[in-house]
């Protein structure tokens, strides 16, 4: 039998390359709406968070005649003369309010006092014309000695480069000292490195929970019919109808001295005088386990379904126990759903910050309490940035362990 090779003729050909090309142009005009809202919600604004984080523009585009004229200074002795001038020279060439209040925040962070020593010398401008810069020194010391410190000249030489690592240092509790090398803060301001644990600790036990509130109630849930799964399940949902803030003030209802919870607890004799449940930890992590329980439940219950019952049965017929068959056959087939299930509430809760502020105590804050505090109360957004990136780091970080131990995709179901 002979076998023949089939030939496209030349036009077919190109008609058909023709017909690919549109339908991949199609498919891409289709996707085109998505793409663009994803790069403008989504990616533009995480790069724009990173670059943040390292950026250092205040001193560096404010004063960038005085970091010229400190650069070759040894940071231990007194500054040259010329720092003085050039100091004067970029203050007078400042013409927006704006700026000269983002210098002085930003050198304020480094030392105390710098903000009023900024602000004083700028409003005191202009000086004297042709003054030289010894007379500038010593114009600048007669209105405010503090001039002759060098921990403002240190900051303001520590600061020069636009790029710097200071934020993302600050984070773990590590800094800069005045020669550029890296040491531990001091054990009175170390506080990030504990609050981090912290987020983490709290995170942990409520997906814990979650994991074990959860765990049989989608097992219930699995073994129901599938109406009354599917009506039961919209009970499971409609915790996300309500926001999470009409949430917590509902706890703080039910927690406070004279809430629901203590006046039951009271009434039915097991306890003798109202449980301090509001503005600690354990109210923190009653008000999360109920807001991020849905999202445990609902991976494990999608894993749950595809799991045959006759594993069980079949066990169970061939000498195992009811409970070591659950244990050693039925459990090891959910372990995605209880990875994907425990990633999800545990990065949400590394983020969380209105149950907390709301039911916390001061050491009850996570992580996303003070990006908010350095957000809009001391509106330094190096700082915000750097803790925002180090919390997208750890989601990173969990969500890259999970596909390597579970090697599969995260999903809700």
């Amino acid at each position: 039998m002979v076998m023949t090779a089939t030939v496209i003729p030349g036009n077919l050909a190109r008609q058909l390359r023709r017909s690919e090309r549109r339908k991949k142009a199609f498919a891409i005009s289709l996707t085109l709406p998505l793409l663009v809202f994803l790069l403008a919600i989504f990616i533009v604004p995480i790069g724009a968070l990173l670059v943040r984080a390292v950026e250092n523009p205040e001193v560096a585009s404010t004063l960038r005649h005085t970091v010229a004229a400190l650069d070759h200074w040894d940071r231990t002795s007194a500054p040259p003369d010329e720092a003085y001038a050039a100091l004067i020279t970029d203050f007078s060439a400042i013409t927006e309010q704006s700026e000269v209040g983002g210098l002085a925040r930003r050198l304020n962070s480094e030392i105390s006092g710098a903000r009023s020593l900024v602000m004083s010398t700028y409003r005191a401008l202009p000086f004297e014309k042709n003054l030289s810069a010894a007379q500038t020194r010593e114009r600048m010391l007669a209105l405010d000695p503090r001039w002759q410190e060098l921990g403002y000249w240190q900051a303001i030489a520590k600061n020069g480069s636009r790029w710097t690592p200071d934020y993302l240092l600050t984070t773990v509790d590590l800094k800069r000292d005045v020669q550029g090398n890296i040491t531990r803060v001091d054990a009175d301001s170390a506080a990030f490195f504990k609050i981090l644990l912290r987020t983490f600790e709290i995170s942990a036990v409520v997906t814990l929970f979650c994991l074990l509130l959860g765990y049989p109630l989608a097992y219930w849930l699995s073994t129901l019919s599938p109406r009354q799964a599917n009506i039961l399940m919209i009970l499971v949902l409609v915790p996300f109808w309500t926001s999470v803030l009409v949430r917590s003030a509902a706890w703080i209802v039910l927690l406070q001295t004279n809430g629901l919870v203590n006046r039951s607890l009271m009434e039915l004799g097991f306890v003798g005088e109202p449980l301090p449940l509001l503005f600690n930890r354990l109210g923190v992590i009653i008000a999360m386990v109920h807001i991020l329980l849905p999202f445990m439940i609902l991976p494990l219950y999608s894993v749950m379904k595809s799991v045959p019952p006759t594993y069980l049965r079949a066990a169970v017929s061939l000498g195992s126990s009811p409970l070591g068959a659950f244990f050693r056959v039925y459990m090891p087939q959910t372990y995605p759903g209880m990875g994907a299930g425990g990633l999800l509430v545990f990065i949400l809760s590394i983020g969380y910050y209105v149950t907390p502020a709301l039911l916390g105590g001061a050491d009850d804050q996570m992580l996303s309490y003070y990006i908010a505090q350095y957000t809009n109360v001391t509106v330094n957004w190096g700082m915000a940035c750097a803790l925002g990136a180090v919390l997208l780091s750890a989601t990173l970080v969990l969500y890259a362990l999970y596909r390597r131990l579970v090697k599969t995709e995260l999903s809700l179901g």
